[in-house]
């Protein structure tokens, strides 16, 4: 069944617009929606976001009347390319209540945008959860999960989505609507598929629901007499036959005690070896069973964080248990595992930590070889008792077809994840040769073992084509016969299971990329943007509307996709494209993709597959410009240089701070340097940090501590710099300020100066080399600038400066870690109060572990807050930036504030504490500040 080809843009949006649904089919939007996670690419006609069912079936309506094809989307995580379409996409992640929660019947009723994660939270007083947990599990939608039937790590013993729905109402694609619940037939599609269920019984029988994981193709199994439950029948139909308005689904207890025991195995397959004795050992208590390759493990560790202690071996199974009996259990599986080594995880913290690297597996594998590696043959299944031997099968066929791949995945399940090093080139259709070879010759090597194509994503773009190798032609008729019966038309989805296309038509890593001769050196991308950009693989973990990390600042604010560092990937991959966007880099949705982007480096550290785009939005600007030209904003001109403006006024700080209380003068400063008039201007200091510790006089006798002058340190909070001498020489130490000035450059950096700021590193590089290479420690105190210093400078500096940066880059220090290097003792803070705002560059690029370890061994209770303040250097402050400024401090930094009215509210960053001052009117701290002043 052919899709139907989509009308005129501007018929369709006459006819939406007649119908009173809201719709974008700008540049813009149709780029942030025309890829999912998958592999492929697929631009769309427009894109709604649905606020109501009523919109949904507004929609439906017009996509009828023209003949457009609709295809629904909930956080776009689809890995197998089923929320991509050329019509209509339906965004659904507004149409998000949670109708109700019934603790007795244990059931919740929600419309389909409503996140997984949500539904938790809202279960939870109530002590029961939703079952399944797929990965994505902070921004998967409910709907989302209902059409892939999505399982997750969990599904061994709280089963599949399929198992968890108890109703659907629906829209059909015939256009009927209908309540589907426990088995009642009461319309006439649902009779139909009835029928269609009762002619064909021992075809079903034997060849639908033979194991667990079976998701390829439509669940025909529960059309079967015995099962009939047409709401799940739906499910997992990938969106192709019927649109959720409403679910209820199945809760479960979680009152119950859970054990994490971690089993090592010298290879992947050798863990596999060891599911079924593990089934067998703890039946009905055994609620995961995850396989875990090393490689996953290693990047972590290579990244800088920390991951809790694992037993020898190359490969983990992470088996967690549940019930009164766990303990028992455990002991059990310890018994038959027949593992190299075990560890009982009894740390929560340790327990999550390593939840963590497996929900971000899919990002992680992408990056755990020497050259990307992609989704495509990602969730194939088996019967567990044939898990070793497939593995060993697959691993075999990698290595036929000169390919890698890090497996992991649901073991207890018997299905595996793989991120694979396919060939493709950008540009070149006919590297996708390697990836159809290998796709296919895995699907017949699986058929040998009644496995199953897919075994949680659905067949989405990916695998529909090859459900010919998994089924034979009676159940592939029984496909198109279903289709016919939900969706005579063809317009919900089209292209997958039924009708399926090419698995090589419209891949995304062989389209072509512009290649740009860039201003940063890009050094984990070997210089390409291109290839920097399309690191982005669109998990998502950038869209979760709730987060503990600092990414995305500015999603969070908007809830908007363009405002999310997977949006912005997706524009910038299709600027480089030049298909959709032939503007290029220069295009108007670059420029408006990245006008929220705070350059706050968040995703550099939360985004598993290590997108950094605060780097990315510096090269652009530069693009833009430098290369092309364009004039640039004055905020750029005045806060993108202001150390510089900062040192010339340096004289005269006295008489310009006066100046500038004046109302009139501020306002006309305001204006000149794009300074939003709602903003404070900043007060200079006199004297400077600097100034006020000359050391001249001091001899030539090296100090035990040498101080780094940053320049917002030296030329605002030169407080920070006295409080941290004051602390040091309380200890005995002596302590000088390096009087030369050294700039990291940031703010010429962030607004894309690249050419001078390439010159400001540079100079900065080869006045502190000296002063590292002097084994005195170096102490940094503005947190943005240590972080500029250890990565930005890298990317900035010529060959022959490279490691003089490395050599900066190691060897300065925060506070906090030069006074645990030196374990100084720590000031007594039993019963403060800390509210502590990490500056987002502290906690990407430099961590602030150490700083919260310090404090508790203080004494101090410690409340962290989550993600950004808003400021962001010059973001925050600039014209047109204040209102998202605000909306940024407001979801996490101004109520924990407000909650905590008499703690000490602790701020390195220059940024965080001028947010403070003018949103909070709250005083603010350095650590070093606090340090000493309990000294």
């Amino acid at each position: 069944m052919a899709a139907p080809a989509p009308p005129a843009s501007d018929d369709l949006a006459a006819a939406l617009r007649a119908a009173g649904v809201e719709f974008d089919d700008s540049p813009l939007a149709r780029a942030l929606y025309s890829s999912d996670a998958s592999l492929y690419r697929v631009v769309p006609s427009t894109v709604v976001k649905a606020r109501s069912a009523d919109d949904v079936i507004a929609v439906r309506e017009v996509a009828r009347e023209l003949r457009v094809p609709v295809t629904m989307r909930g956080a776009g995580t689809s890995i197998a390319g089923n929320a991509v379409g050329s019509g209509i996409v339906v965004d659904t992640r507004r149409f998000n209540r949670i109708l109700d929660i019934d603790p007795a019947a244990r059931t919740a009723r929600v419309e389909p945008g409503v996140v997984h994660a949500d539904l938790q939270r809202a279960a939870a007083p109530h002590g029961l959860r939703f079952g399944p947990d797929p990965s994505s599990h902070s921004r998967c939608t409910i709907g989302g999960m209902i059409g892939n039937n999505a399982c997750g790590s969990r599904a061994l013993g709280y089963g599949r989505t399929v198992d968890n729905v108890e109703s659907l109402r629906v829209l059909y694609g015939n256009g009927e609507l209908a309540l589907e619940q426990g088995g009642r037939l009461t319309g006439d599609t649902g009779k139909r598929l009835a029928a269609v269920g009762d002619a064909n019984l021992a075809h079903l029988r034997t060849e639908f629901g033979r194991f667990g994981r079976q998701v390829s193709g439509y669940g025909l199994e529960h059309l079967l007499p015995e099962r009939r439950r047409v709401e799940r029948f739906l499910t997992g139909s990938e969106g192709s036959l019927a649109t959720v308005l409403e679910a209820t689904v199945r809760l479960v207890d979680d009152r119950v005690e859970r054990r994490m025991l971690v089993l090592g195995y010298p290879t992947m397959a050798d863990a596999a070896d060891a599911v079924p004795a593990l089934l067998a050992a703890a039946p009905g208590r055994l609620v995961a069973c995850e396989g875990m390759d090393a490689r996953i493990v290693d990047l972590v560790r290579g990244k800088g964080s920390p991951v809790p202690a694992l037993p020898r071996g190359h490969g983990w199974l992470f088996a967690e248990v549940a019930g009164v009996d766990a303990t028992d259990a455990v002991r059990r599986l310890v018994a038959v595992g027949a593992a190299l080594g075990t560890r009982l995880v009894d740390d929560p913290r340790e327990a999550a930590a390593l939840w963590r690297i497996r929900e971000d597996g899919a990002g992680l594998a992408g990056r755990s070889l020497p050259t990307p590696a992609y989704g495509g043959w990602e969730d194939a299944a088996v019967p567990p008792e044939h898990l070793g031997a497939w593995l060993r099968d697959f691993e075999e066929l990698l290595r036929a077809h000169g390919l890698q791949g890090v497996p992991y995945g649901h073991f207890g399940d018997g299905c595996v994840h793989c991120r694979i090093d396919f060939p493709f080139r950008p540009g070149d259709a006919a590297s996708a040769g390697v990836f159809r070879e290998f796709m296919t010759a895995c699907a017949t090597r699986l058929r040998a073992y009644r496995g199953t194509l897919s075994g949680e994503h659905g067949d989405g773009r990916v695998r529909s084509e090859l459900l010919p190798l998994m089924y034979d032609e009676t159940s592939l008729a029984l496909f198109r016969q279903v289709k016919a019966v939900c969706d005579p038309d063809g317009i919900l989805n089209p292209g997958i299971i039924a009708d399926p296309v090419a698995i090589t038509d419209d891949l995304r890593p062989v389209r072509p990329r512009a290649p740009v001769s860039s201003g940063l050196r890009l050094v984990h991308d070997g210089g390409d943007l291109g290839a920097a950009v399309y690191r982005c693989t669109g998990v998502g973990k950038c869209v979760a509307p709730r987060t503990a990390g600092v990414m995305c600042p500015s999603y969070l604010a908007t809830g908007d996709e363009r405002d999310s560092t997977r949006g912005r990937a997706r524009v910038l991959q299709e600027a480089l494209d030049g298909a959709l966007l032939s503007g290029g880099l220069r295009d108007a949705a670059v420029v408006e993709a990245l006008d929220l982007c705070l350059a706050c480096k968040g995703c550099a550290s939360d985004c598993p597959s290590g997108v950094d785009m605060a780097t990315y939005k510096s090269e652009v600007l530069h693009q833009r410009h430098d290369v092309a030209g364009l004039r640039r904003p004055r905020s750029h001109l005045f806060l993108g240089q202001l150390p510089k403006w900062a040192g010339l006024t340096s004289p005269l700080a006295k008489p310009a701070n006066l100046l500038l209380r004046a109302r009139p003068l501020a306002a006309l400063a305001k204006w000149a340097a794009g300074i939003d008039r709602r903003r404070s201007l900043p007060r200079f200091a006199s004297p400077t940090l600097r100034r006020a510790t000359d050391t001249a006089r001091a001899g030539n006798t090296p100090p035990d501590v040498w101080i780094w002058a940053d320049s917002f340190t030296d030329h605002f909070f030169p407080a920070s710099g006295l409080a941290a001498i004051r602390f040091l020489q309380s200890h005995g130490l002596t302590v000088r300020v390096i009087q030369e000035a050294a700039c990291c450059g940031l703010t010429w950096i962030t607004t894309g100066q690249l050419d001078r700021a390439r010159t400001i590193v540079g100079q900065a590089v080869r006045t502190l080399a000296p002063y590292v290479r002097g084994n005195v420690p170096v102490l940094a105190l503005e947190p943005s600038c240590l972080a500029s210093l250890r990565s930005d400078a890298k990317e900035l500096c010529d060959d022959d400066e490279a490691e003089e940066a490395k050599v900066v880059a190691s060897g300065m220090l925060s506070f906090a870690e030069l006074v645990e290097r030196l374990d100084l003792p720590l000031p007594d803070l039993t019963g403060v109060e800390v509210v502590a705002q990490p500056h987002c560059h502290h906690s990407a690029v430099i961590g602030w572990e150490t700083d919260q370890r310090l404090l508790e061994r203080a004494g101090a209770t410690v409340t962290r807050v989550p993600g950004c303040c808003g400021l962001a250097g010059n973001f925050g402050v600039e014209k047109g930036h204040y209102e998202v400024s605000v909306a940024v401090a407001e979801t996490h930094l101004l109520p924990a504030v407000r909650s905590h009215a008499d703690a000490v509210v602790l701020a390195d960053g220059m940024s965080c504490r001028v947010q403070l001052d003018d949103l909070a009117q709250v005083p603010t701290l350095h650590l070093a500040e606090l340090f000493a002043s309990r000294t």
